[in-house]
């Protein structure tokens, strides 16, 4: 039976207009669009016309103005630990930085150990009526998840996520990282990849289990062993593990896989103590792409993770749960790239 149409009566979108649309609409990019609606500057005037035109046309619901308002980052002890070793959480600062600067707002930062130290975070910003929200930086402790779920104010999580999906959360894609880089060892014919890791984070086991996808992807065995483990992200440690495993097994291996930066410094160290090179007889890759990757010896291939992007993705994210709308929480993962340099070579033939 067909469908009948009653005269007068306008239908409804099936899916919320989103600011993808706009652009098509309008014709220009999706950031022109953000910084139109969010009255930033760097917007021609009659494209800023157009866009809110637009805007008005399809129903979309601007996001209320948050200038002058102020949100509180709360950074975890991993967090602040990385913030003084490496540059990680720098550089996810300076991308949050901008955005607000952009968007007019205050970031306070606050840094949270424990559950004691979250509760005053929290009841601090339940009180303060400038804080539109929060923003937690690389917290996995679930004492600390479950506090924040049904908080007052939006809540959004960097560099990590809610198992339970009540909080909103902006993270690099750890499993498709860690997936391309094995797959790339895989085709320059490496089949004995260890993977150097510090455990603990969800983050980090997601890189695992990217490593794992690519074995199977080319149907090859991934046996338990060839996971290294270390206690702390420091080069030495790493060094100490891959030179260990050298003296107990001899080379069995033809490439080594990093879950950070830091560790591929220690893995090149500990491949050329024992007085192998890099990557004559062991390709070395990290993750991350800190500034320094590229000044090694030999320059270290990686993979790049937007990390400025993750701030500001978290800001707009937070940003857009102001409206008053209500919205599911959402799971967002930014793509990352392969930075290919020097530390990686074809798989060395067998003597």
């Amino acid at each position: 039976m067909a469908a009948s149409v009653v005269p007068g009566k306008r239908g409804k979108k099936s899916r919320r207009v989103r600011l993808e649309d706009i652009a098509d609409k309008v014709g220009v990019s999706l950031s022109t669009v953000s910084r139109a609606l969010a009255g930033e500057k760097g917007v021609r005037p009659d494209i800023r016309e157009r866009i809110l035109e637009a805007a008005k046309d399809s129903n979309y619901s601007v996001s209320a103005s948050v200038a002058g308002k102020k949100v509180v980052l709360a950074a975890s002890s991993a967090a602040m630990i990385d913030y003084v070793r490496n540059q990680f959480t720098l550089y996810v600062l300076e991308g949050l930085r901008d955005r607000a600067q952009a968007l007019g707002l205050e970031i306070v930062t606050r840094a949270i150990a424990d559950q004691a130290e979250e509760k005053l975070v929290l009841d601090d910003a339940r009180a303060d009526p400038d804080v539109a929200g929060l923003l937690f930086l690389t917290v996995d402790d679930e004492g600390i998840l479950k506090a924040t779920r049904g908080f007052s104010k939006p809540v959004v999580l960097i560099n990590g996520d809610d198992p339970n999906m009540l909080l909103s959360s902006v993270s690099p894609c750890n499993r498709s990282a860690a997936h391309v880089a094995t797959d790339y060892l895989i085709r320059l014919g490496h089949e004995r990849i260890l993977f150097l890791m510090r455990p603990g984070r969800r983050t980090i086991e997601r890189r695992r289990e990217g490593w794992q996808d690519a074995f199977r992807q080319h149907r090859l065995d991934c046996p338990d062993d060839l996971v290294v483990q270390v206690d702390d992200w420091l080069p030495e440690l790493a060094a100490q593990a891959v030179s260990e495993r050298v003296k107990k097994r001899g080379l069995d291996f033809t490439a080594v896989l990093t879950a950070g930066d830091s560790l591929a410094v220690g893995a090149m160290m500990g491949v050329q103590q024992m007085g192998y090179t890099v990557p004559g007889d062991v390709s070395v890759m990290g993750m991350d792409d800190l500034p320094q990757a590229a000044f090694l010896n030999p320059p270290l291939t990686t993979v790049h993770i937007p990390m400025r992007e993750l701030g500001g993705v978290a800001l707009d994210l937070l940003r857009e749960s102001l409206t008053g709308l209500a919205h599911p929480a959402r799971r967002v993962e930014l793509a990352c790239r392969i930075a290919e340099r020097q530390s990686t070579g074809p798989a060395r033939q067998p003597a």
